[in-house]
């Protein structure tokens, strides 16, 4: 089931994307309910019943999660090749520890970075001059818990979604930790919509990553050095998980940073991440001004 945020006529809501009809069909919800957007859906008790759909040019998508209720949990250097690329960079505040992590490395992003679709996403050059694109699956918890096995975790699963993990790297270089480079405002193009966790097998599904049409990242979620069970389980571990946290599994290699010289964003750019069975979510970028 593909669920996306939306609005129509002035109003949030939420939905079943048909993408053969390219409709989409409202759930019956309360609107200070659906003002939560897929979240509205999580832990409820059976599904809310639709009412007539609408065709998807009629509508505006918002990111499925429009305002996470707390930071989005990240994975840093989950992917075996961009491991080694970023230890290289000069960036890396970890790089001592190995190029490849023995654990997993978990940082955040603050609430306020999720912008969705079609958005556009500023460029500050009096704040950074090197901004840089990671193309992420993203996982939407269902059900929390504390102390969560790796053969229970993707029972914790909702769903997921595509994020793109914008990054400032020359923050990320000035800065032992990453929250203030990856927590710039929208920093974290979410979308185009969420799909049930029975939609996809994240043993073996395509992520790639276009700027200005030119492929930069093509990989698998097989790939990850630390897959979702292990990831659920190692937040877990102390943290509670909470329904509709939300977590970026990590980025493959052929981010800007990667290139020789680096190929950073600049205003005009405009960013394609597809994963297959979820859709495409693309931004351009645009100068910021006071």
């Amino acid at each position: 089931m593909r669920v996306a945020t939306f609005r129509v006529g002035g109003e949030r809501r939420v939905g079943i994307v048909d993408s053969e009809r390219q409709t989409i069909s409202p759930f019956d919800l309360p609107i200070d309910q659906a003002a939560e957007g897929v979240l509205a859906l999580i832990g409820r008790a059976g599904r809310p019943a639709l009412l007539s759909p609408i065709a998807l040019s009629e509508v505006d998508l918002e990111a499925p999660i429009p305002r996470p209720r707390r930071n989005i949990f990240c994975v840093g250097k989950n992917y075996f090749d961009h491991a080694h690329e970023f230890s290289k960079s000069g960036f890396d505040s970890s790089a001592a520890q190995g190029a490849v992590p023995k654990e997993p490395i978990i940082f955040s992003k603050v609430p306020e970075t999720v912008v969705p679709a079609g958005a556009r996403v500023m460029i500050d050059r009096s704040v950074s001059s090197a901004i840089d694109y990671e193309a992420e699956l993203a996982v939407i918890i269902g059900k929390g818990g504390r102390g969560i096995a790796k053969a229970d975790a993707l029972d914790h699963v909702w769903g997921y979604t595509i994020v793109n993990d914008v990054t400032a790297r020359d923050l990320q270089g000035r800065y032992s930790q990453w929250l203030i480079g990856k927590s710039q405002d929208g920093f974290c193009p979410m979308g185009p919509w969420a799909v049930t966790r029975d939609e996809l097998d994240v043993s073996n599904t395509a992520i790639r990553c276009w700027v200005n049409g030119e492929l930069r990242q093509d990989s698998n979620t097989g790939l990850l050095i630390f897959d979702i069970p292990t990831i659920v389980s190692t937040i877990s571990a102390g943290v509670t998980l909470q329904p509709g946290d939300v977590i970026a599994t990590g980025t493959p290699a052929g981010v800007g940073i990667g290139y020789t010289p680096p190929k950073y964003l600049v205003p005009g750019d405009v960013v394609r991440v597809e994963i297959a069975g979820i859709g495409v979510l693309e931004n351009a970028f645009a100068e910021w001004r006071a």
